[in-house]
């Protein structure tokens, strides 16, 4: 992906501005939890349609605190253990005791994003989805890997206040090269300002 062509990255307000959009929709959790998705776990569209519920469940059938990808579900060999965002995490909950009412339910086997006709989706059908709601908000620039860009460039601005480094950022991101990680952080002009005067 070139640098010219990448997918713009979220504000608050944009995430906010998103979130509500699809909440006013048909399907409206499962829309709000195919954002969340994106920008609080950084997914990409093929990791999000290939979510299965035993990647999120502990041995209880509850919601667990992180998101065990296998590298079936994602890229090449990206697969990885996530921790989950608290606003995700709780949409989960909220989504799971809705799925297992549905008929032919299994948490062992079911995809976590369904739709109407097919008890799973396609990375494609993410893509358009996204598509769509950004062109409906007016969001030009961002497509499915917007919300991906937003949580690498936030994580990587903040993992340092935990103690972390890229080093973090690159696993949390399911990347093989930290220059790959590097690639998808957006720059901060006040922020390279700042740290010259403090040098």
């Amino acid at each position: 992906m070139s640098l010219g062509k990448q997918a713009k990255t979220l504000n608050k307000k944009q995430i906010d501005q998103l979130l509500w959009y699809v909440g006013t929709l048909r399907h409206a959790k499962r829309n709000e939890l195919i954002v969340l998705l994106s920008v609080r776990a950084g997914l990409r569209a093929k990791e999000i349609a290939e979510l299965k519920w035993d990647m999120l469940t502990d041995a209880d059938g509850e919601i667990a605190y992180n998101i065990r990808l296998t590298d079936i579900a994602s890229k090449g060999r990206s697969g990885r253990i996530l921790p989950i965002n608290m606003q995700l995490r709780l949409k989960l909950q909220d989504w799971l005791q809705d799925a297992s009412k549905q008929r032919g339910f299994d948490i062992a086997s079911s995809h976590v994003i369904t739709t109407e006709r097919s008890a799973r989706t396609q990375a494609q059908a993410i893509v358009n989805m996204f598509a769509a709601w950004y062109a409906d908000v007016g969001l030009i620039g961002c497509s499915s890997h917007s919300g991906r860009r937003t949580f690498i460039t936030n994580a990587a601005r903040k993992i340092s206040s935990v103690g972390g480094s890229l080093r973090d950022v690159q696993a949390l991101a399911g990347h093989s090269s930290l220059a790959v990680t590097q690639r998808y952080i957006e720059e901060n002009k006040q922020a390279k300002q700042q740290v010259v005067e403090l040098l």
